[in-house]
């Protein structure tokens, strides 16, 4: 297995892990009734992840790792491993929100608002810079961008819901009821 494998090894290994841990995350807040806000297009993000990562397989298991952009990658996960426990249970692949509920200000969101789009977005470039597939990265880069977009507009009008006194209607959220 060469270092190109690895690599992406590594990253298959740690989205499953996240996939699991989000699960998890997600079936408590649903239990006592949060609302989820995205369901439309969160299947389009994950297809966009799961191409990108088998391109990746497909373009470069047999390549070399650029040590550079690997450092940037261990990084990067760093950052990404103190996200999840600044937002503790409440880390989530979903756009789960509870009325009521205060926004976290610790770690690295007091710096930023989004900073785990931040890192997937840095990552989604990373990784192909790490593999010398620079044109690959740039293409998966700009379609995160395009899907964060609407991302981050969505999860925006989900945290001013949850933390609103008046609580509209929840916008691109099917329903209210857990499930």
């Amino acid at each position: 297995m060469g270092a190109g494998s690895l690599l992406l090894a590594f990253v298959m290994v740690q989205r499953f892990a996240e996939l699991v841990l989000a699960r998890r995350n997600t079936q408590r807040p649903r239990a006592v009734g949060a609302v989820e806000y995205g369901r439309v297009h969160y299947g389009a993000i994950v297809a966009l992840h799961a191409v990108w990562l088998a391109g990746l397989w497909g373009l470069g298991y047999d390549r070399p790792v650029d040590r550079v952009f690997l450092v940037g990658f261990a990084v990067l996960q760093a950052t990404r491993i103190r996200v999840i426990a600044s937002l503790g249970r409440r880390w989530t692949t979903r756009i789960m929100v509870l009325a009521g509920e205060t926004l976290i200000r610790r770690g690295p969101y007091r710096l930023i608002r989004h900073p785990n789009y931040l890192i997937v977005t840095l990552e989604i470039a990373v990784v192909p810079l790490a593999l010398d597939l620079p044109l690959y990265g740039a293409v998966f880069f700009m379609l995160n961008v395009l899907a964060l977009r609407v991302r981050i507009r969505t999860e925006d009008a989900a945290l001013a819901w949850a933390t609103d006194a008046v609580r509209p209607d929840p916008i691109d959220a099917p329903d209210r009821t857990p499930g």
